[in-house]
């Protein structure tokens, strides 16, 4: 490869863009990048009964956030727009009719209402309609009417514009990740090109638009794959065989549970986001799509899962951020069988990121969350950033903080800790819990208070000082300890949490934990 390599990503603005469309555009970005190439979107709406207000939008966005935005495209402009189907509209006529011309298309002026006739008429008899060689001969089109009729039909536009591809021909091409390809012309059909509207279908304006913005690798998913021997007879037909792309088909990504390609439908169904941003249909209030951003993921992460989507390196390991995945992306390495969304593994992923992660990035991320969450107190930057080290091993999303962490931002609230802990509370504490026993924590309450220099290893060495002292044992007290903390037996140690919240609030939060023994022993 060099770096004259040119890739799209031609997505059509028909809703929210599919996860499957963002790693579609990954790897024709990562790509573009690993060759120094240039990365284009181009938006294919040829089929305006489906546009959808707001959809071209939501796919830049989409890319920003992830970072693999275009060098070209509808909002960049470049050297080979306009970037959009329709803006490109008056071009594509001249190549159908070159291709009538040439000897290689034809019109055709058969009604919806006649087809469908066809199609139900051969499904009676157990077959399947094809308007191709063997039967063009027998319908409305140009190579059965007379010369006035043709011309009467294209003056009133009521007509397409077919394909005339021969009866029995091999198609033989190499894709980059499938190898050889055959196809015959026998399983194929005289495809419309162009509508008497003007408008163009999928495939003239796709073959069209990858000549003239000098496409040299189409990356796309496997479902265009039976197109392709079409597109290639476009080339031919065209006179542009020499300048043909290579061809590099995606395998799919499967649901959940493997079973069949992950459609749009799957999000609900699971309660998992299949789609980049959330997005709501202006022309459907009901119709909401969940994104990833708004889910909780890095963009960092949903990439790096996306990228083992159906690509594996040459080695075990799975983090990469994009810089390392440019340098070892070859499109080589795409397996040819569908990827199970393992959502899971997604989940994974962020972790993964957020434990990457500084403390001082993590606490900017965090803030928002905790300030939502209307806790009064410790929410500065140095703070957060204490709260970030000791707890970005127990989350999977940003958001998670307040909720996990709520004890490093608020006194725990023993009576719900009691539904929470209980067996653990009766195990270590209750039980044995007498004026004795009182006593001897607000001596090890009052020796905590007397640390000046109220550090983690200050901390400890106290309590294990008071625990030999005492002749104790680490689970006459450290049980005690966590629970008056945090309320939990659960989190991050608990020197280090007594270290963050400091000497006043643990002094208050001991005190207020042995009272609450105290009258959970009295009314029991």
């Amino acid at each position: 490869m060099n770096k004259s390599v040119r890739v799209r990503f031609a997505p059509s603005p028909t809703g929210a863009l599919h996860i499957g469309g963002v790693r579609t555009a990954l790897y024709n970005w990562l790509l573009a990048k690993k060759t120094g190439g240039t990365f284009i979107l181009r938006i294919e709406d040829t089929d305006q009964t489906r546009f959808v207000p707001g959809a071209e939008e939501y796919i830049m966005e989409a890319l920003k956030w992830l970072g693999i935005s275009p060098e070209e495209g509808v909002f960049e402009g470049g050297p080979y727009g306009p970037y959009r189907q329709s803006d490109r509209k008056p071009m594509y006529r001249q190549f159908a009719e070159q291709l009538i011309a040439d000897g290689f298309a034809y019109y055709a002026f058969d009604s919806a209402e006649e087809l469908d006739a066809l199609r139900k008429q051969n499904e009676s008899e157990g077959k399947t309609f094809k308007y191709d060689a063997s039967t063009r001969l027998s319908l409305n089109n140009s190579l059965t009417k007379s010369e006035a009729y043709t011309k009467e039909k294209i003056e009133s536009g009521d007509y397409v514009i077919r394909i005339k591809l021969p009866a029995d021909e091999q198609i033989v091409f190499t894709d980059l990740i499938r190898e050889e390809v055959n196809y015959s012309t026998h399983d194929m059909d005289d495809k419309v090109m162009l509508k008497g509207d003007g408008m163009p279908t999928y495939h003239l304006a796709n073959v069209v638009d990858d000549y003239h913005m000098k496409i040299t690798h189409v990356i796309r998913g496997e479902e265009w794959l039976p197109s392709t021997p079409l597109h290639i007879f476009l080339y031919r037909y065209l006179g542009w065989a020499d300048a043909m792309p290579t061809f590099a088909h995606l395998p799919l990504i499967l649901r959940p549970d493997g079973k069949g390609k992950l459609s749009k439908r799957d999000g609900s169904k699971f309660g998992i986001p299949v789609f980049p941003l959330n997005f709501t249909n202006p022309n459907n209030a009901e119709d909401i799509a969940l994104g990833f951003r708004e889910w909780g993921f890095e963009p960092e992460a949903v990439l790096n899962f996306l990228a083992l989507l159906g690509w594996h390196p040459s080695d075990e390991q799975e983090i990469f951020d994009l810089e390392a995945l440019v340098s070892v992306f070859e499109m080589e390495r795409v397996s040819k069988s569908g990827a199970r969304f393992d959502f899971d593994k997604a989940r994974w992923f962020n972790q993964q990121y957020i434990f990457k992660m500084s403390d001082k990035a993590l606490a900017q991320k965090m803030k928002p969350y905790v300030e939502a969450a209307a806790f009064e107190e410790k929410v500065c930057d140095e703070y957060l950033e204490g709260v970030a080290a000791l707890m970005k091993e127990r989350v999977e999303f940003v958001k998670e903080f307040p909720e996990k962490a709520y004890y490093l931002f608020k006194a725990a609230d023993y009576s719900l800790m009691m539904e929470n802990e209980g067996k653990d509370f009766e195990k270590k504490v209750g039980k044995g819990w007498d004026s004795t026993k009182k006593s001897m924590f607000e001596a090890l309450n009052s020796k905590l208070s007397g640390i000046s220099d109220y550090k983690t290893a200050a901390v400890q060495s106290a309590v294990e000082g008071f625990i030999n002292d005492n002749a104790l044992k680490f689970g006459d007290v450290l049980p005690v300890l966590r629970l008056a903390v945090s309320g939990t037996m659960k989190g991050p140690g608990v020197f280090e949490m007594m270290e963050l919240l400091g000497r006043e609030e643990i002094s208050l939060r001991l005190s207020t934990f042995f009272k609450f023994c105290d009258n959970f022993i009295a009314k029991n």
